[in-house]
């Protein structure tokens, strides 16, 4: 992460002076983006429904913003590493730039579809579109392998601390301006036109970035992958590539039966948690998690990647499983807090692992096929969890579902790739 030109070269001749401007830039653009996104999500359905859209439009809406994010990011993300990062990520911010655009210009419900399918919103406030893959890419072609995981885990941290604050922002600006005499409505409007600012601002970072954050120019021109055919923007690391998909497509899925409404649910139908209780244990929650993820990096480079992924992941899942088995509510909330203190620390490892075994010109393709089978998994799961915590009887089974779903993965991911090392890792003393 200390780099002074911004180049591996300069670290490896022991020039170790600063962060790069590239990866201030960065995590510059993380910060704004994530704000972005929380800062909308906590007003968009409030404000949807005071535009006169009905339950069933908005939840077609918030479906088709998803679907069409995925799709685009899907195309994106494997052309990136050919036509540019550089233009793909302004070509993302200029989509957000539209979508807030078009939803705080008119109530039309057809226009309003037209921007949730082309447009970048994130209804729960979570990371969407093609930023992240590409960002990765980007990150791991501007820092030496030996940092990628410790950089990787305050790239998650401070996403986690800005959807948190823009989510406080959009919801006081709201309030203040209807204190001030703004309709709801109005006010809404003015979160929105908001989003759409914080879009161009990005897109203004963007623009500054250098060209480190490209893959190297004779590989990019090697590979030129057409998107129409099969390899979405990979050649030689498309195996590898597919088979982590598969895996983190059923680690998602897992995950896709306890999302956080659930369980705050479960709480709430099991002992009767009230929604300030709710919001403590959630709060708590993620603040552990997002901690926990900055010891990633030290454990990655003590004991390996694959080894902090699975070992680190497994005791989380035993203490899933452990969660609808204590008898009272601050039993059940201490298991699930301690969970939540070692549960986050695979995902910065996951995230540079798949930058470590993929070649360089790959990086955003991977890091966007890997992400997209992960979307794809935990969005199947909730439809078949709604029925079973609707059953007072079965509300526990979504739990063992979970563990018993995340437990396989590790296990296959240790059987599958525990020799697949890293070049850091097979260099190292």
């Amino acid at each position: 992460m200390y780099l002074l030109d911004g180049s591996v070269g300069a670290y490896n001749r022991g020039v170790v002076t600063r962060p790069s401007r590239d990866v201030v830039l960065l995590f510059a653009t993380r910060s704004l983006r994530l704000f972005a996104y929380g800062f909308l999500a906590v007003v968009l359905v409030v404000y949807l429904s005071e535009a006169g859209l009905s339950e069933g439009r908005i939840g077609l809406l918030l479906s088709l913003t998803l679907l069409g994010d995925t799709a685009l990011s899907l195309w994106i993300t494997t052309h990136a590493d050919r036509i540019g990062r550089r233009r793909m990520l302004l070509l993302g911010a200029a989509m957000m730039v539209l979508a807030g655009l078009l939803f705080a210009a008119t109530t039309s419900f057809w226009v309003l579809l037209l921007a949730a399918t082309i447009g970048i919103i994130s209804p729960a406030g979570n990371e969407v579109g093609p930023f992240l893959a590409i960002e990765q890419a980007a990150l791991a072609q501007t820092i030496p392998g030996e940092r990628r995981t410790q950089v990787f885990s305050w790239y998650a941290l401070v996403g986690s601390f800005a959807t948190a604050l823009g989510s406080l922002a959009g919801g006081l600006l709201s309030q203040g301006l209807q204190g001030g005499g703004a309709t709801p409505l109005a006010a809404n409007r003015a979160v929105v036109l908001g989003y759409a600012v914080l879009g161009a601002a990005l897109l203004l970072l963007f623009t500054r970035l250098g060209p480190a954050v490209e893959p190297p120019p004779p590989e990019r021109r090697d590979h030129r992958p057409s998107f129409l055919t099969p390899g979405l923007g990979l050649h030689g690391s498309r195996n590898v590539v597919f088979r982590l998909s598969s895996l983190f497509a059923l680690d998602a899925f897992a995950g896709g039966f306890v999302v956080q409404s659930f369980v705050a649910w479960w709480f709430h139908a099991r002992f009767g948690a009230d929604e300030a209780t709710l919001g403590a244990i959630f709060f708590g929650a993620n603040v552990l998690a997002g901690i926990s993820a900055l010891s990633a990096g030290w454990l990655a480079k003590r004991f390996g990647l694959v080894n902090t992924m699975v070992f680190t992941h497994l005791p989380s899942n035993v203490l899933l499983l452990l969660v609808p088995l204590m008898p009272t509510l601050p039993l059940a909330i201490g298991v699930l807090l301690l969970r939540f203190s070692i549960s986050q620390m695979d995902v910065p490892t996951r995230q540079s692992y798949t930058m470590a075994v993929v070649a360089p010109d790959e990086r955003s393709a991977a890091a966007g096929v890997t992400g997209i089978a992960r979307t794809i998994g935990s969005s199947v799961a909730p439809l078949l969890a709604g029925p079973l915590f609707a059953v007072p009887a079965l509300a526990s089974v979504p739990f063992f579902l979970a563990g018993g779903l995340k437990i396989l993965y590790d296990l296959l991911l240790w059987r599958d790739f525990r020799r697949v090392k890293p070049e850091e890792e097979r260099d190292g003393p």
